[in-house]
């Protein structure tokens, strides 16, 4: 109503509140072409930028989860290498440990049986210097004992045949008195 009552009292002076119909006419049509020139090219040049932008951020996450499981997978891989490395770490020094240990007893074995050669070998040897021994002093005890019958008897004992007869016969009575 106040604006009915200030056109009728001056139709020649502007009302500050009242707009003028012109106006409200051209800042229409302006707004019009503001929007339709917004909605046909600022729009969707901004639509493009955002969904680039979205795109590459959705991109950068997905390259980075991509990049993240590919990680993932490598460390995994490494952790396998790495427990098969151990594992055959352990084999191999198992089996070392029953090489040495073979190599050992064969040693042993070959030092025992070398050993064994070398005392049968002294024991031979011994057995052999003892009969040796034993028929070198049975020749002497032989020949002293008779340069003793024939230095007790007086006379000569110096047939061979007779004195090897004695001697066999005194080493023979010596060997049956050891016996007993």
């Amino acid at each position: 109503m106040l604006t009915y009552l200030a056109a009728a009292e001056g139709a020649t002076e502007h009302n500050p509140i009242v707009p003028v119909w012109q106006e409200i006419v051209v800042g229409s049509v302006a707004f019009g072409v503001l929007c339709f020139v917004l909605i046909k090219f600022v729009f969707p040049q901004m639509e493009k930028t955002f969904q680039a932008r979205v795109d590459a951020i959705e991109g950068g996450i997905k390259r980075a989860e991509a990049a993240q499981a590919e990680a993932n997978q490598l460390l995994e891989q490494y952790k396998a290498q790495l427990a098969e490395a151990r594992t055959e770490a352990a084999r191999i020094r198992d089996e070392a440990r029953a090489d040495a240990e073979g190599i050992r007893q064969d040693v042993l074995a070959k030092a025992r049986e070398e050993s064994d050669r070398i005392i049968a070998a002294g024991n031979e040897q011994l057995s052999a210097q003892r009969d040796s021994i034993v028929r070198e002093l049975r020749s002497e005890v032989g020949t002293i004992a008779v340069d003793l019958a024939s230095k007790i008897v007086g006379e000569a004992l110096a047939d061979e045949a007779r004195t090897r007869g004695t001697v066999e016969r005194f080493i023979a009575d010596l060997d049956t008195a050891g016996q007993r």
